[in-house]
């Protein structure tokens, strides 16, 4: 099979259902943004040489290929058959979120983002995950959007957040707090 198809050269693609529409789409953009955060998830995972968190990447990335098919389904009889986003899948996030935070100092003001390589493309990774949730928010309001991807992927960019501040604490990177007019 070649890995070229012709199919999109005039601008539109298929959905999973069949109905071809413009690659502007907003289920494009919406599915797309989820591919763009799961390409950004291995490089942070290639980036972060921690075994605990290189798999828990790999789960999010899984979870994320989820979201992606639900979002290029066009209607829910063709969810069938697809996989799905669970709330297991959010409760998974917030204890990662837990355990990470008992080890952090809390937050008196807004950090910001840098201090390392690693630590920044946690940053990038949160702002695509903000990204995508909002397109994702757009595309319910004019079809039916699956609520638990919306779910999923507002904890992804809480987890996000804080696994830049664990990072940032494990390579003693400096956490610049965030003071308005320096």
């Amino acid at each position: 099979m070649k890995i070229y198809t012709k199919t999109g050269d005039t601008g539109k693609t298929s959905l999973i259902g069949g109905k071809r529409v413009l690659k502007s789409d907003d289920r494009i953009e919406a599915y797309g943004t989820v591919d763009e955060l799961i390409a950004y998830c291995g490089l942070l995972r290639d980036s972060y040489p921690n075994e605990h968190y290189h798999e828990v990447l790999i789960v999010i990335q899984d979870r994320l290929m989820v979201a992606a098919s639900l979002l290029a389904a066009d209607g829910d009889e063709f969810k069938e058959g697809l996989p799905k986003i669970y709330e297991k899948d959010i409760v998974f996030l917030e204890k990662e979120i837990d355990l990470m935070e008992a080890q952090l100092t809390p937050l008196r003001s807004f950090v910001l983002p840098g201090g390392h390589p690693v630590v920044s493309h946690c940053h990038v990774a949160r702002t695509i995950c903000r990204r995508a949730e909002r397109k994702t928010i757009l595309l319910s309001e004019i079809t039916h959007s699956d609520t638990l991807v919306i779910k999923y992927l507002n904890r992804l960019s809480d987890f996000l957040f804080v696994l830049s501040r664990l990072i940032s604490k494990e390579l003693n990177a400096v956490e610049i707090p965030w003071k308005p007019d320096l």
